[in-house]
């Protein structure tokens, strides 16, 4: 059997990795065509083996990086990540597993764990998350009050809209999206309530405009930090490299002399 440090120097192959991300995209492929009763009436047969083949390259890589880790392998999030998905689609199929056996198609995910700058993308939005956090406690509670001031102002003459508390705040998100807001909502609610546009205006600005940007500054600049922070670890990398290289060599020099 191959050494641990040999598994984890083939895992790590360039090749590899691209090999992984053409069986994750195959594999998702054959999962889209599963859903036409026409195919599977087909090539059902060859979509089956084919996704069980995937499901095969997928099994044996997280053994070879349980090989290779060991208990190590845990103390990674993406590698729990994977082993979750591999471990649902190992599900056998049936009635009760009907939902997980679903799920499958939550393979495709996999090409980010296998691609370093889809992983960037993740890690920036994980470290965007304390702020945001604060940013969406801003935004209920700004919701929360246009929604009470809604359902007071317009209740009345607009009750599917505005009737109550749900209501108001569901075609209060619908405005902030900006789908249909003005000749689906906010003009009928003009006609019987001419200054209405002095609550929605306002609304609009501070939610669509200035929070919603607010939360894709935060997301950006959380990216930009991940991809520094990045870029500096593999630059102390490469220079330790090239100072063990450098210290080999005045060893075997020194020898020499």
């Amino acid at each position: 059997m191959p050494s641990r440090a040999a598994v984890a120097a083939f895992l790590d192959r360039p090749v590899i990795a691209r090999f992984l991300i053409a069986v994750i995209l195959l594999n998702g492929i054959t999962l889209g065509l599963e859903t036409s009763p026409a195919l599977m009436d087909r090539i059902g047969g060859l979509l089956q083996t084919v996704d069980k083949a995937c499901l095969a390259v997928f099994v044996v890589e997280i053994l070879a990086k349980l090989h290779a880790f060991g208990l190590r392998f845990f103390r990674s999030g993406w590698n729990l990540f994977d082993f979750a998905i591999i471990g649902i689609s190992l599900v056998p199929a049936g009635q009760v597993f009907s939902v997980l056996r679903a799920l499958r198609i939550l393979r495709v995910l996999r090409v980010v764990s296998v691609t370093p700058s889809l992983r960037r993308v993740i890690d920036g939005l994980g470290r965007a998350l304390p702020g945001m956090g604060s940013v969406f406690v801003l935004i209920s509670l700004i919701y929360y009050i246009a929604a009470v001031m809604a359902t007071k102002l317009f209740g009345a003459g607009f009750p599917d809209w505005f009737g109550d508390l749900g209501a108001s705040a569901y075609s209060l998100f619908q405005i902030m999206t900006l789908e249909s807001w003005s000749m689906g909502i906010v003009r009928p609610v003009m006609e019987v309530y001419p200054y209405a546009w002095a609550f929605f205006l306002p609304f609009i600005l501070m939610t669509t405009f200035a929070v919603m940007n607010l939360i894709v500054g935060l997301i950006v600049n959380s990216m930009q930090d991940a991809a520094s922070e990045e870029t500096r670890e593999e630059t102390h990398a490469f220079e330790a490299a090239v100072m063990a290289r450098l210290d080999r060599i005045e060893v075997k020099l020194d020898k020499r002399g």
